[in-house]
């Protein structure tokens, strides 16, 4: 045997170990230059929950949304869009057919898939296509996420929101635990790889908060904790503001921050937590008048994983580099959601001529939007004081469950006494949300529906007629 045979008998068992090495540790292991790009068919849904020319802002940050994942691949028909589609042609918009997120931005509107428009914008449509459940959707395109197990989805929501709700254009508005099952179900159907959901809405943290197991390979942030609003950005007034001819707010700023992130970074290097901390930063805007604290939770590994498995990857950016610090300049102000729309019915009141039919409604706007606040807000205040007396009532409204904690043990409980308080005291509506924790609190205390209807007719004799309060779009819940 010459030399040759005999070294490469010797070596044939090493060279047998190396290989296998390396087939194990290529799941494990690899450099970036050998990072393989084949992923599972990425799915993404968007939704915006409200409608209304004040709440610009939400559809707005879909729309830009949906140029994001388009411009990083993502083929029309593996998204999903929801929303009303009440702004771009409204006579309110000065740039008809146009929307935008950025003062300087381009139109987000064009192009955008009409899946699920006005009426169709619903709960169980939203549930629906999650599950992939074609026969469950009333109305709309039809088009859902028909996953596999080896796919990855994004899920992006904007809208206001309240302590285990987040509202929708329709009725009833989306709560936390029913929003928990559907992601359960989902897993348990064994149509994916892993989920990441991005969240937009005021107390957005008690919608997972001691409610999203471990274990479900879905990670998801939110753009505030449980107990504190979200904010809007791009207002008028603010630096930089909206354009002139703008009277609302043209994105929300955790949006923003994740989707401007976005486009100034390689996706295919820039993980989800690199992202997570660069928009915690930006949406605490270093302030603590104007900003709220981005929130993290369920399996956390995940944010580990490049964006681009679920945002793709635009061409564009393959040579920028990551940069360890945040480069887009927060806003001076923001303004809390809750508060757009009368900012937007007071800017509308100024620029108005006297005397106009223009200056006229936004003043009845204002007006009739104030009176639906102040009568939401002292309802509740009497309701607590008629359950639990004048010194008690005010701690029980205000009580925060301890961290890790979920909103409520009883959800039917609180669903059936949110319907109970509206039914004598009117809608609660985008604004009335807030309340939601306290109206949660009557549950935790063991507040029986007798009591709760008794108090709740001696609270409300009556209330403002105007559309805030109005029950002509069905019940909250």
């Amino acid at each position: 045997m010459n030399l040759h045979a005999t070294l490469l008998l010797l070596l044939a068992p090493l060279i047998v170990t190396i290989v296998h090495a390396r087939l194990f540790a290529d799941d494990f292991i690899r450099l970036p230059s050998e990072k393989s790009h084949s992923v599972g068919t990425r799915w993404a849904v968007l939704l915006a929950g409200s409608n209304g020319y004040w709440n610009y802002r939400h559809q707005s940050d879909v729309c830009h949304a949906y140029q994001l994942l388009k411009n990083g691949g993502i083929k029309d028909e593996n998204i999903v869009v929801f929303m009303y589609d009440d702004i771009a042609n409204n006579e309110e918009n000065p740039r008809p057919g146009i929307i935008i997120n950025h003062p300087d931005g381009d139109d987000v509107y064009h192009g955008v898939p009409k899946d699920y428009t006005g009426e169709d914008v619903t709960v169980d449509n939203f549930f629906a296509v999650l599950l992939g459940n074609k026969t469950a959707v009333k109305g709309g395109s039809g088009k859902v996420v028909n996953s596999g197990p080896n796919d990855h989805i994004f899920i992006y929501y904007s809208d206001h929101g309240g302590p285990g709700v987040l509202g929708m254009p329709t009725s009833p508005y989306l709560y936390a635990n029913d929003l928990i099952d559907v992601l359960k179900k989902k897993h348990a159907s064994g149509t994916y790889k892993s989920l990441v959901f991005y969240l937009e809405a005021c107390e957005s943290g008690s919608i997972f908060e001691g409610l999203l197991p471990q274990g479900l390979n879905i990670y998801a942030t939110t753009a505030s904790g449980p107990d504190e609003s979200s904010w809007g950005t791009y207002c008028p007034g603010e630096h930089p503001s909206a354009p002139e001819e703008y009277d609302t707010c043209l994105g929300d700023l955790y949006s923003v921050a994740w989707m401007e992130d976005s486009e100034v970074h390689n996706l295919q290097t820039e993980t989800i937590q690199q992202q997570y901390h660069l928009v915690k930063e930006r949406t605490s805007n270093g302030n603590g008048n104007y900003g709220s604290h981005v929130m993290q939770f369920g399996d956390l590994q995940l944010s580990k994983e490049e964006l681009y498995l679920y945002l793709g990857t635009n061409p564009a950016n393959e040579n920028f580099t990551y940069i360890n610090s945040n480069s887009l300049r927060s806003s001076s102000k923001a303004v809390n959601q809750r508060d757009a729309d009368l900012l937007h019915f007071w800017h509308k009141y100024q620029k108005a001529p006297e005397g106009s039919a223009r200056k006229i409604e936004s003043r009845k706007q204002f007006a009739e939007a104030m009176a639906h606040r102040m009568h939401v807000d002292s309802s509740i205040k009497l309701l607590g004081k008629v359950l639990f007396g004048i010194e008690k009532g005010p701690e029980v409204l205000n009580e925060v469950r301890p961290a890790g904690q979920p909103l409520v043990d009883d959800w039917d409980c609180l669903k059936t006494y949110v319907r109970t308080f509206e039914t004598h005291c009117g809608s609660l509506s985008q604004y009335g949300m807030k309340h939601m924790r306290s109206i949660a609190n009557f549950c935790n205390a063991g507040i029986t529906k007798e009591q709760m209807m008794e108090a709740s007719s001696q609270a409300c004799p009556t209330f403002p007629l105007n559309s805030w309060s109005s029950l002509g779009n069905g019940f909250s819940a």
